[in-house]
């Protein structure tokens, strides 16, 4: 074909394929859209979670801490229920019978005795027969001589009044002389001449007081206001006797 027909044919067909370019640049779409711009997806489901991780290892051990305030006591709690009687124990065995008892009045022993005569006779027992204390009657006021019934240790002592004359006595035990007393009268006064001993008795041992000498030495005395004494009592018996 030749001639201005041709000639447009020609040009149409060249300008043809560059307009399609152009269009096909200007619709590319945009790769940061989904589906090109042209067909929006659904969303997808959100995944499944995760395995837990593994545990760590044990952190290093912290300071101890400051002790804390005391707490409040709480309130007293009830009183328990009385627990049930336990059973009865067995009877022990029967313990060893104990020494005999000694009865204090076995032990009792004491005189306490004054003189009414003014000037008692020499040479034999005072006797005493103003009566202080004689409850075992241990004491015989007529002979004046005291009877030990209890063996063991004795203690006895005298006071007598001197007047007029010296005085010189001696407490007797079994007719022998165990002390002297002796004192010097001075004229016109009033004086006191005393003794006292502990002494161990037997059974029937006989004690009493006695003037020595001749009647020179005779000044006991006694009187409504002036007293002369004589006393004894056991302090302890003998024990393996009794």
């Amino acid at each position: 074909m030749r001639g201005p027909a041709g000639f447009l044919l020609c040009s149409l067909l060249l300008v043809t394929p560059h307009r399609t370019e152009v269009a096909a640049q200007d619709t590319q779409p945009d790769p940061k859209m989904p589906c090109a711009n042209w067909m929006g997806g659904a969303p997808g489901y959100p995944g499944h979670n995760g395995l837990p991780g593994r545990d760590g290892k044990d952190g290093q051990e912290g300071p101890k801490g400051e002790k804390g305030e005391e707490g409040v006591q709480g309130p007293k709690g009830d009183q328990g229920e009385t627990g049930a009687p336990g059973q009865r124990g067995f009877p022990g065995q029967p313990g060893l019978n104990g020494e005999k008892g000694e009865g204090a009045f076995v032990y009792r022993s004491a005189f306490s005795v004054g003189l009414k005569e003014r000037a008692p006779h020499p040479n034999v027992p005072i006797r005493f027969t103003k009566i202080f204390y004689n409850e075992q009657n241990h004491y015989d006021a007529s002979t004046g001589k005291f009877l030990c019934s209890i063996p063991g240790t004795y203690y006895f002592a005298y006071h007598l009044t001197v007047y007029l004359t010296d005085v010189k006595v001696s407490l007797y035990k079994r007719d022998k002389a165990v002390i002297f007393t002796y004192d010097q009268f001075q004229k016109n006064n009033v004086d006191q001449a005393s003794g006292s001993v502990l002494l161990h008795l037997s059974t029937g041992d006989e004690i009493w007081l006695q003037v020595y000498g001749e009647g020179d030495n005779n000044g006991v005395y006694a009187d409504n206001i002036n007293d002369s004494t004589f006393m004894g009592f056991l302090l302890y018996p003998d024990l393996d006797v009794h």
